[in-house]
């Protein structure tokens, strides 16, 4: 196989079903080695007697490419390490990371239970820090070593991350943070030679079907807007040495759409030079709105 992959070791996280699997595939097609870690549990993460990674690594490699299964929790930091460590003793290199891996607890914020306030963050926001850290530190060595490498980092954020989603205040709050978490590790790698992006992506998976339950006839377009497959060329261009000069950015994508996210960014502004009463500072802060531009509503809203 060849393509703008060729040479090139990716991992993909969560890449057993779903968007995940439709990037490793997609990888694999462009000619890269993949590392395809599932730790294979159900939608709400319970454990799943299902071995869904060495699945996708087996279809990768009757498919003429080259994988291997990695099981680890990666929400650890020892799986997390074992999962770049597979890369680097199964290959001896690695290139491009794409943080996928996620599940879903949702509830009303009244109803949220803390245990699962807390099991949904540390699945998305660390599962996506730790394999960052360990495999920052392995590209940090090497730009010091004077190999610095064309590295890629794709993280997987969401509407509800940029917009917020009505019963998804655990998700929500996990997929915005991923978004700063992306900005601020562009701006600390590159030095090292490294790229750091999201995405925010929207697609068909076990994760949203429910959501998009009234879309998942078969099109009779022969167009599958909602196929995870339609993310990915996305994905495999960001982890490839052909977005050199892509970093620090947050795609929303989804069917045949790419749109660059424009996030927090100053608009209206007052100062007075002085201390301002509350009357006053409310004052102001209605005159302001005034010339704002309205937010866009939260899904679900």
């Amino acid at each position: 196989m060849s393509g703008i992959c060729e040479g090139r070791v990716a991992v993909v996280t969560g890449a057993g079903r779903g968007l995940g699997r439709a990037h490793a595939l997609a990888f694999a097609a462009e000619g890269a080695r993949v590392v395809v870690n599932d730790l294979g549990v159900g939608l709400d993460g319970t454990p799943d007697a299902d071995s869904p990674a060495a699945r996708v690594a087996e279809e990768i490699r009757a498919a003429g490419g080259t994988a291997v299964a990695h099981g680890g929790d990666i929400a650890t930091t020892e799986g997390a390490a074992s999962l770049i460590r597979t890369a680097l003793e199964t290959y001896g290199r690695l290139d491009t990371l794409v943080n996928n891996a996620g599940f879903l607890r949702d509830r009303m914020l009244v109803n949220l239970a803390e245990e699962e306030w807390d099991a949904v963050v540390r699945v998305h926001l660390k599962g996506h820090f730790l394999p960052l850290k360990h495999a920052a530190a392995h590209w940090r060595t090497e730009a010091k070593a004077g190999r610095t490498p064309t590295a890629r980092i794709v993280n997987t954020s969401s509407g509800a991350g940029l917009l917020g989603a009505v019963g998804q205040g655990n998700y929500s709050a996990a997929k915005a943070a991923i978004v700063a978490l992306t900005l601020v590790a562009a701006a600390e790698l590159a030095r090292y030679g490294v790229q750091v992006n999201a995405i925010a992506p929207a697609a068909r998976t076990r994760m949203t079907e429910q959501a998009f339950a009234d879309t998942m006839a078969a099109p009779e377009s022969g167009f599958d807007a909602m196929a995870p497959e339609n993310v990915s060329p996305l994905v495999v261009w960001l982890g490839s040495g052909a977005s050199t000069g892509v970093t620090g950015r947050v795609f929303e994508t989804e069917a045949g759409r790419i749109t660059v996210m424009e996030g927090w960014r100053r608009g209206p502004t007052e100062d007075k030079g002085a201390r301002r009463t509350p009357e006053e500072a409310g004052e102001t802060a209605r005159k302001l709105l005034g010339e704002a531009e309205t937010p866009l509503p939260v899904y679900g809203g």
